[in-house]
């Protein structure tokens, strides 16, 4: 069976994809949605919605089958009625969407699918139009009336002369309080409502053979039901069904139980208006968890519990609840309206909120457990949550309200990190570290998930100056990270916060002598201990310190539960513990497991238990995973460039530096070209010599993109170049957010090399630009990349293609290599910084740390006036001018901060 997602893309578009982490279709199925979602978006959502009907499908493909069954019920329901022809394409090109409320509701029961960050009421009303454009078309194709195309897609549609089970109370007659009287639609009313004639009716209005058709036609619905209950096919075969009966509290209980199946084989039953969602009004045992600040932090806080039993709101009391375990009718008429009541259910649900209220007395309820009950992810005996959910509801408290309110809406005013901090928080910044600090106060653990860009860096570094200032019971924090971001790491904090005394506890730093030696001791005195993910499994000294603060960037590097860094990570002590991450965790049921499972521990419960509850999750018939995301949501904080709150604090474009290590291979390669050069230029002078400094000098650009550029031996192994690894680190988060990204480099031979290394990452290919693509080909290089939703990157030279070409499709440009020239790195990045550009602009500059790219960069950023050509030229440096002992002073190799680990 095919492993296939539907995946949401940035422009609204619905694709149909394979994957390997993606449920398993059935063959016939998947082969049905494959070619129809080919043809299009609003194609492969009438298939969905039409056409597969009634199958057995995966949460995702569910709702937006729902979606669409919301569409065609709108054809059937404002349709012209009565055994036309139906309405015609016109009518079904001018249906309206839903009212902006229904795709509110939409948006906020979407399951976790890739893609579910864009999904926005707007994006939906323009897939209600794709749709349309679709049926319209589908139904003109056929050639056919509606009715009959309806049915080539399946039976159980049956659009003209709808059948409504109509059930009303009487209360005239306390002995039948019940009426029922069976209708069928003939047509619109000016408001566009059905209207409705008893379905007695059908035998004048089509008597005659003549109209034969049409009546069999309008009773199929009627008929395919009687199939399955007893009841109803006595009273057809009676010739009741067509006539106003009086019934019995017992009679119109069995209506009620039969909905369900009365409107799967195609009959409408409409209950009493006052009867919410379709049902009488229900006792519930309710319950109130966090009415008080509980005692203790963390996920072991101990929090209060009290349970009720209660109507509409109410308290009932000891009589009326008497009255209603007493009787054996499911209808019972209570303080004046009728009450549905399941006894079993009820008894079980108060057996066990009972349980928990004196477990809660004696011994105390955790946090984490009263969580986990108030999402509806507990478990619940021998029933499933929702089953339990229908009976049974847990509300927070006024403590545990405020709090949640807190998390789930934070606006940056509670907390300042003061003069400390060299920089400026950004509203959503202020609101960011709100967050974390209000969430490390409660001993609970923060996954921080911003969008690339959008600075979690100052927001982790404001919360450890705002603790610094505290000063209270001061104990150092660990920020563990990718060994390629440390120095990124520490030049942030030298910008932004130099009064935090930090320290990188790696080999990129300190000698292995010194590495040995370290003990918790030498810790105590820090404020920030920065090291790898690799570190520690090395250095034990990491593991037997207790932190105040353990974080970790990149987070999804401990996606895989059974990784050695991962375990590491985990068995790290601390009293509070936060997650940075690019990527949209939530999307990803494991990933969000295990980075639950590292800052908060119990509250996903065990691996298994997670499974479990996420497969009883997935069987629910909507919003199936609600529950997990309430549960987890005050728990996760992220925000997206594309959001309109965001964007418009934010500048239009960010550079940013991707500071790279070397390989051991290219350190080696490199140490030795400095070492060449040195002998080289003890007899060279003149033109020979600057012969001499330029090769070198582009010898070194090609060992710090990647050895195989320098020794051509078409080997391109990842683990060889630093700039690899970190392309890839920044290419997987570009990849997860469905963005598009611009790869610059100044050499033609890197082009080829780098496309078949992003191709692998992002799964499908892009495209590539370089001084030998023909002139006619480059339009449509550049159309298909603004176009087409399927190319994920573009590689071009930078001669040939940085200026020109209008690309703001990208929301990502990378420089994989300095041009040294900052007009010319410029006039690139506005390939798609321009007009036109709706997203903002985030640009990497990759640069080796420790090497001459590093030094190069340094003298850009301290004289911003150079002139277009640094090497050759610029009044204010000349490297080839250079004396022997500045030029070798330049391009030395710094070896403590430049190795990879």
């Amino acid at each position: 069976m095919p492993r296939i997602q539907l995946r949401l893309t940035p422009r609204g578009h619905l694709l149909l994809e394979e994957a390997v982490d993606a449920p398993s279709l059935d063959d016939k199925v998947a082969a049905r949605l494959a070619e129809a979602f080919g043809r299009g978006t609003g194609y492969g959502l009438l298939q969905l919605g039409a056409g597969e009907i009634g199958q057995s499908l995966p949460p995702a493909f569910i709702w937006w089958r729902d979606f669409t069954v919301r569409y065609v019920e709108a054809v059937c329901l404002h349709g012209s009625g009565g055994g036309g022809e139906g309405p015609s394409a016109a009518f079904l090109s001018a249906m309206a969407p839903p009212a902006e409320a229904e795709l509110a509701t939409f948006v906020l029961t979407a399951p976790m699918m890739p893609g579910a960050e864009y999904l926005t009421a707007d994006m939906l009303r323009g897939l209600w139009v794709n749709l349309s454009t679709a049926f319209t078309a589908s139904v003109r194709a056929a050639g056919t009336d509606l009715q009959a195309f309806l049915r080539t897609l399946n039976p159980a549609w049956n659009l003209i002369g709808r059948v409504h089970f109509n059930l009303a109370e009487n209360r005239r007659d306390p002995e039948w309080p019940f009426a029922f009287l069976a209708t069928y639609t003939t047509r619109l009313s000016a408001q566009a409502k059905a209207q409705h004639v008893p379905l007695g009716q059908a035998l004048r209005e089509y008597a005659g053979a003549a109209n034969r058709d049409k009546l069999l036609s309008l009773l199929v619905p009627v008929q395919r039901a009687a199939e399955h209950f007893g009841w109803l096919k006595a009273m057809v075969d009676a010739g009741e069904i067509f006539h106003p009966l009086r019934w019995s509290p017992a009679e119109a209980a069995r209506l009620l139980n039969s909905v369900p199946d009365l409107e799967s084989a195609g009959v409408i039953v409409r209950l009493p208006a006052y009867w919410r969602e379709g049902r009488p009004s229900r006792p519930q045992v309710t319950a109130t968890v966090g009415a008080r600040p509980p005692s203790g932090t963390g996920l072991d806080a101990l929090l209060d519990f009290h349970m009720d039993v209660t109507l509409e709101g109410e308290a009932l009391t000891a009589k009326e609840m008497a009255t209603l375990l007493a009787g054996t009718e499911t209808l019972v008429l209570l303080r004046g309206q009728w009450v549905e009541i399941d006894r079993p259910r009820l008894d079980r649900a108060m057996r066990r909120f009972k349980e928990v209220q004196d477990l809660a007395e004696q011994e105390g309820l955790t946090f984490a457990e009263a969580m986990r009950l108030l999402a509806g992810t507990e478990a619940t005996g021998d029933e499933e949550p929702a089953a339990a959910a229908e009976w049974s509801q847990i509300t927070a408290g006024a403590w545990l309200t405020e709090t949640l309110t807190a998390l789930r809406n934070p606006d940056g005013a509670g907390v300042d990190p003061g003069p400390a901090l060299k920089g400026r928080l950004r509203p959503y910044q202020k609101a960011g570290v709100e967050w974390l600090h209000l969430l490390s106060g409660l001993g609970l653990g923060a996954c921080l998930a911003d969008d690339m860009g959008l600075g979690k860096t100052i927001q982790v570094l404001s919360l450890l100056l705002i603790q610094k200032r505290k000063g209270a019971a001061r104990k150092p924090s660990l920020l563990v990270a990718p060994a390629s971001l440390l120095a990124n790491w520490a030049a942030e904090i030298e910008r932004f916060a130099p009064g935090l005394n930090a320290r990188i506890v790696h080999p990129s730093a300190m000698s292995a002598e010194d590495l040995n030696q370290m003990a918790a001791e030498g810790l105590a005195n820090l404020d920030l201990v920065i090291t790898s993910y690799g570190s520690l499994l090395r250095l034990p000294v990491l593991g037997a310190t207790s932190w105040r603060f353990v974080v970790l960037d990149e987070a999804q590097a401990i996606k895989n539960p059974n990784a050695k860094q991962t375990r590491a990570a985990k068995a790290l002590q601390a009293e509070s513990r936060i997650a940075l991450t690019g990527t949209p965790v939530e999307n990803h049921l494991g990933d969000l497991w295990s980075i639950f499972d590292f800052i908060n521990p119990g509250l996903l419960g065990s691996a298994k238990e997670f499974g479990r509850t996420t497969k009883a999750l997935a069987e629910r018939p909507h919003n199936p995973y609600g529950p997990l995301r309430d549960l987890v949501r005050p728990y996760i904080l992220r925000r997206m460039k594309t959001d309109n709150t965001v964007i418009t604090d934010l500048p239009d474009k960010t550079e940013v530096k991707a500071l790279c290590p070397l390989s051991r291979k290219q350190a080696a390669l490199y140490a030795k070209t400095v070492a060449d050069l040195t002998e080289a230029l003890q007899d060279a002078e003149g033109i020979r010599r600057k012969g001499i400094v330029l090769a070198t000098l582009m010898r070194l650009k090609q060992i710090c993109n990647h050895p195989s550029q320098w020794l051509n031996d078409g080997k391109w192994a990842e683990a060889d170049s630093g700039k690899w690894a970190r392309l890839r680190e920044i290419a997987e988060v570009v990849a997860a957010r469905q963005e598009k990204m611009l790869v610059f480099t100044q050499f033609r031979e890197m082009t080829a090399p780098l496309a078949a290394y992003l191709g692998r990452i992002f799964g499908r290919p892009g495209l590539v630009l370089h001084g030998d693509t023909p002139v006619k080909n480059r339009r449509a290089l550049v159309r298909t990349f603004q176009e087409d939703e399927t190319v994920p990157f573009f590689v071009l030279s930078l001669k040939a293609g940085g200026s020109g070409l209008t690309l703001t499709a990208a929301s990502h440009v990378v420089h994989f290599d300095r041009w040294w020239n900052p007009a010319v790195e410029n006039q690139a990045t506005d390939r798609a910084f321009r007009i036109g550009q709706m997203n903002n602009v985030l640009v990497h500059k990759f640069v080796c740390q420790g090497t001459v790219e590093e030094k190069i960069d340094a003298l850009i950023e301290a004289k911003k006036g150079l002139s277009d050509d640094l090497l050759a030229g610029g009044d204010e440096i000349n490297l080839t001018e250079m004396k022997d002992e500045d030029l070798l002073r330049m391009v030395t190799l710094d070896l403590k901060s430049v190795m990879a680990e």
